[in-house]
């Protein structure tokens, strides 16, 4: 006896995948289903995390703030690097400033004082959150 078995998930180009088992191998070709599609999501998490990671390096490039004194150091120096299954983004070259700048820091002097922050990296963080949410919902999906 054989048994006709739909495997949406090996889907390709949006044609469904009929495919005739016996019984006896029911089981290895669900197991053998199920393998690819965890294979295809894992990949599709990577691209997101990296895509994800370097629109928030493009996003912080532009919304970064421009000191007399760092003359765009600190502005182009964001970048995202992989360290082991994730993403960091980061600044390279001025990484001791995103806290003050992104929080605010005491004035030095007889004076003294505050000054304002910056917001600028948690707009940039959440639209990288927001972005990796829709992308890994269309992954799952199968989209």
């Amino acid at each position: 006896m054989r048994w006709i078995v739909h495997l949406p998930s090996l889907q390709k180009k949006g044609c469904d995948v009929l495919v005739k088992v016996s019984i006896d191998n029911l089981a290895d070709e669900i197991t053998n289903a199920l393998k690819e599609y965890t294979t295809e999501v894992e990949e599709g998490l990577e691209k997101a995390k990296e895509d994800n990671a370097k629109e928030a390096v493009k996003i912080l490039k532009t919304t970064s703030p421009v000191g007399k004194r760092t003359r765009r150091k600190y502005k182009d120096g964001w970048r995202a690097k992989k360290v082991g299954s994730a993403w960091v983004v980061h600044n390279a070259t001025n990484y001791q400033l995103t806290h003050l700048l992104e929080k605010g820091h005491a004035k030095v002097g007889p004076k003294g004082g505050r000054v304002p922050g910056k917001p600028h990296i948690y707009p940039a963080e959440q639209k990288a959150i927001v972005g990796y949410e829709k992308q890994l919902e269309k992954i799952i999906r199968g989209g």
